[in-house]
This record gives C-alpha cells, structure tokens and sequence, in this order.
C-alpha cells in the first residue's frame, strides 16, 4: 500500500507542477492569440481532472480484463489508426493526420497504441515465453503487430510515438529472453528502415541537418533547437525565477508543448531539472519495484512495459530539448501541455497501480 501512495502522490505532483508550468510558458501566447492567458491552463486542468477520472477507473478494474480482452483492444486500436488516415475522419495538425477532432480538442489513437501493444504483447510472452527461442512460433508473432501499427502512424506520419512504440516492444523482449541475434538483425533494418523514411520524406533529412548545424538555417529548421538553447543556457542554479522567462515572449514557439523543459530550465535553473529528475526517478524506481514483485508473468511484462515506455519517452523529449537528437515532436509525459498524452500516461498508472493492489 504504501508503494500505491507513494507513486500516487509522485504523479499528482509532477502534473500539478505541470499545469504550474504550462501556465507560466503560455500566458503571453494565450494573451496574445485568445486575449485569455489562462486559455491552456484551464483546459489542462480539466485533462488534469479527466486523467485522474482514468487512472483511478483503471486502478479498480482487475488486470485479468486486459488479459482477456488483449487482442479486442489491439483490434480497436488499428480500426482507429487506419480512421484517423481517412480524410473527413482525421484532421490534420500540424502537417500529420493523426487526430480525432472533436470540437476545438483533438484526440490521437497513435497514443492508444502505446497501452494496448504493450497489453498484447504481455499477454503473448506470458503464455509463450518458451517459444521465444523459436523466430517463426515465438518471435515472429509478436513483432507483426508493432510492424503494423508503426506503420500505420508512420503513414500519418508520426515518427516520435512509433519510434517509442518499438522500442517498448523490443524492451520486452529484452527482458523475456529473447535471443540477442534478433535485436542486432532489428538494429541493422531499423537503419536500412531509418535510411529509407529519410528519403521518402525531404523534411526529415532538413531536421536532421538543422540538429547538425541548427545555424545553417537560424530563422527554418533550426530555430526552435536555437531558441531552446537560448532558454537553458543561462539558466544557471536559481533560473530567472517563476514567470520571469523571456524565451515565451514569441521567441520558442508553443512552448507550453514539446518544449516546456526550456521554460522549467530557464525560469526554475538546475532547481526545476532536479525537481523533474527527482519525480520521474520516483515514477520509475516504484514502477520497476512493483513490477520485480509480482509474480504473475503478464503482470510483471505490462507493468515494466507500461513504466518504461513513459520514462522512455521522457529521455527522448529531454535529449531533443537540449539538442542531442533532432527534433522527433513528442511530448514530456504529465508535464506537456496537452489531453491525449495525458490521458495515456494516466491510464498506465492506473493499471500499474491496480499491479501494485494485486501484489500487496
């Protein structure tokens, strides 16, 4: 029970610092764009409510309901990525169709993806972890579906969400035993796979070269690398305190989003980075704790899954907010303006809380 608190509470604080932050990232822009600086604060804190809604909704169902129903919720998560391609259906954001909208909201089925693969998948280790030393009745049918489906959002496109999806899968894997020859003969396809999505689409070899040299194009590609960097560098210990960044005054574009770390770094200095770090390490460190303890195999698979697959995506948005890899559009989990990452990222505590209760 106290792991359930524990983890509870760290997930309550990191979004409430969150929508702190939004706030303060976004009051200018929302002034400017909506004569309303508290625009996106007020729908976060309604995302804010309806994740909490989720996560204790999904802390009570028992996790034998994933069990069960695994390949139904597979099965409505490619019925709603191949939707969200039909025009009429999807909308576009962005420059990628993979929305719902509904009204002025918008809701991704890519970021569904995420839960329901790593349910799928956890299911099928747990009932086949003896057949992973065999490629066609082990391995093969597990990595089919995350083909599928990272290429369905590929064709909206959304790289950052599929890239994160495979990793997750082949994370598993990793843990489950499989044989190490299938992650060197995945590493060389994913760069034959990375060579040609390059050249299928121009605009990621240009973020490709602005990460490079994001001065070759200050005011294009590179200028939200530029601005980011603008944001941290001086930041210091303190930072120049709560409100007082001026990177949001239209220098880095929507940074209540993908780059709310620049705006934390900034105003809040090596402060805000330990106070992120500290939650995120928290999350994790109760998250690997629950899933070490459980005994059931699909409890152990989905709980680590669900934790890394966040963390993961955390590691990935914090090395493209300092530069180390080119931009990829993916979102901080519960800090990142936003209701579909949110949502996900609620729902998988939920069910990692309901592990933790079937554990205790």
């Amino acid at each position: 029970m106290k792991n359930n608190k524990l983890l509870l509470f760290s997930v309550i604080s990191i979004c409430l610092f969150g929508i702190m932050m939004i706030y303060s990232a976004s009051n200018v822009w929302a002034l400017y764009k909506f004569h309303d600086s508290f625009h996106y604060v007020k729908y976060q804190c309604v995302f804010f409510l309806i994740g909490l809604i989720i996560l204790f909704i999904l802390s009570k169902i028992p996790v034998s309901f994933y069990y069960r129903n695994a390949n139904l919720i597979l099965g409505l998560t490619i019925l709603l990525l191949i939707l969200v391609l039909i025009p009429g259906i999807g909308s576009v954001r962005n420059g990628s169709r993979s929305w719902f909208g509904i009204g002025g909201l918008g809701i991704q089925p890519s970021e569904a993806a995420k839960i329901s693969l790593i349910i799928f998948v956890s299911k099928y280790l747990s009932v086949s972890e003896k057949e992973l030393s065999s490629f066609f009745k082990g391995i093969f049918p597990i990595i089919l579906f995350p083909i599928l489906i990272f290429g369905l959002i590929m064709l909206q496109p959304d790289f950052g969400t599929g890239f994160i999806i495979m990793c997750s899968i082949l994370c598993l894997l990793l843990i489950a035993g499989a044989p190490t020859q299938l992650f060197t003969i995945g590493g060389v396809l994913g760069i034959i796979g990375g060579i040609i999505l390059i050249v299928i689409a121009p605009y990621r070899m240009n973020r490709i070269i602005s990460f490079l040299n994001p001065w070759k194009d200050p005011l294009g590609t590179g200028f939200q690398m530029i601005q980011s960097l603008y944001a941290i560098g001086p930041s210091g210990l303190l930072g120049t305190g709560f409100l007082n960044s001026i990177q949001k005054h239209f220098y880095l574009p929507e940074p209540q989003t993908d780059f709310i770390f620049s705006i934390i770094v900034e105003e809040l200095g090596l402060i805000g980075v330990l106070i992120v770090l500290g939650l995120f390490g928290i999350i994790l460190h109760q998250g690997i704790k629950i899933s070490m303890n459980t005994k059931d195999l699909f409890s152990k698979y989905l709980s680590f899954g669900l934790i890394f697959q966040i963390v993961f995506q955390m590691i990935l948005n914090l090395m493209v907010v300092v530069g180390l890899i080119p931009v990829t559009g993916v979102t901080l989990p519960f800090l990142s303006y936003g209701g579909s990452s949110l949502f996900v990222s609620m729902a998988s505590m939920g069910i990692l809380l309901n592990v933790s209760k079937k554990r205790d």
